[in-house]
């Protein structure tokens, strides 16, 4: 699936160039402020910070939101973003003869705010710290002729309890359409009482989007 998504950035790439020689004229619209939508895919993981075995699959979910492109200058922005985030990973293995597989979904509010360079009129270039606040956690087991959802559902609970990432990528832009891709890691969790930690297993993910800016 990783395969996929950088298949998809570079077929975007070949877009924009063959659409970049076809165009004879050009309006740059890099110190214009955007509103905008999107939506894509995550291709998510997540490792142990702490080094030890640990083996998990990758697993596809969903991406959508809407965005803000604020120019500061024609090559110089900020772009806030808050964006339905899905999350997690799968894994299998054998127990006592038995084959199993797990899957784990997480349902995320992400809120990154990017400082945007714009070097080129089609490219910006992304880059900074994202709050993601969890709202639904769904763990999936099937283990011979066993099998079992569980679903917790995180309403009304701490706000401040989250976690803190890093975020980078690139938007490519051909009039108002923006074909973005994006990587990014968890740094911090905040336990809600002033302290933080730092998770064991981080969550680390590339999204692919296609929005429509106005």
């Amino acid at each position: 699936m990783k395969k996929a998504i950088i298949m998809i950035a570079l077929v975007t790439l070949s877009v924009t160039n063959s659409l970049a020689q076809e165009s004879t004229t050009t309006t740059d619209n890099r110190d214009k402020l955007f509103f905008g939508v999107k939506a894509g895919a995550n291709y998510s993981n997540v490792y142990d910070s702490e080094g030890e075995d640990f083996v998990a699959d990758g697993k596809l979910g969903l991406a959508g939101g809407v965005f803000v492109s604020i120019p500061l200058g024609k090559f110089i922005g900020v772009q806030p973003e808050v964006l339905f985030s899905q999350k997690g990973f799968k894994s299998s293995g054998t127990f006592l003869g038995t084959d199993y597989e797990t899957t784990r979904t997480t349902d995320y509010i992400d809120i990154p705010l990017f400082l945007a360079i714009k070097p080129v009129e089609y490219v910006t270039l992304l880059f900074g710290p994202q709050y993601s606040y969890l709202l639904k956690q769904k763990d999936e087991f099937t283990g011979g002729s066993l099998s079992s959802t569980q679903e917790e559902e995180f309403e009304n609970d701490d706000i401040r309890k989250n976690t803190f990432s890093l975020i980078g990528g690139v938007d490519l832009n051909i009039k108002n359409l923006v074909f973005g891709v994006r990587g990014g890691w968890d740094l911090k969790n905040n336990n809600g009482d002033g302290t933080s930690t730092t998770p064991r297993y981080k969550n680390m993910w590339y999204q692919a989007t296609v929005g429509y800016r106005f």
